[in-house]
């Protein structure tokens, strides 16, 4: 079965970094798209930053800027990695990584729906 898992997150306070990381071994192919969403207690699941296999990518709005993410693989196992800098308390939330099977041109975030595959979340607190 094929489980994205995260690892990274933590407690920070707000100006720091974070970067998360996560591991999704067993995909048929290459060519996924990864993503990472967040959800804080009380608000529903966004979209943060999702990267195609061409390198592609596309942000929300409130974190173009400050985070960046990259992808890499070793074999069968794709990663994906979120750079969080500049980190604010709003930033704080459990956040998750996704695996798409499908390209989106990096055009805009594409809808969580897509995303077949989803790790169980790393947790990151941003302390003011």
């Amino acid at each position: 079965q094929v489980q994205p898992v995260e690892s990274g997150g933590g407690s920070v306070q707000a100006g720091g970094s974070l970067r998360l990381s996560c591991a999704t071994e067993g995909l048929p192919y290459y060519s996924y798209t990864l993503g990472w969403f967040r959800q804080a207690p009380g608000k529903e699941r966004e979209g943060v930053a999702t990267i195609d296999s061409d390198g592609s990518t596309s942000y929300a709005d409130s974190v173009k800027g400050r985070f960046t993410i990259s992808r890499d693989h070793v074999w069968n196992t794709l990663y994906s990695y979120l750079q969080m800098d500049s980190l604010k308390p709003e930033d704080a939330a459990m956040y998750y990584c996704a695996a798409a099977d499908l390209p989106f041109g990096g055009i805009r975030l594409p809808p969580q729906a897509d995303f077949g595959y989803w790790g169980q979340g790393t947790q990151v607190t941003v302390s003011s």
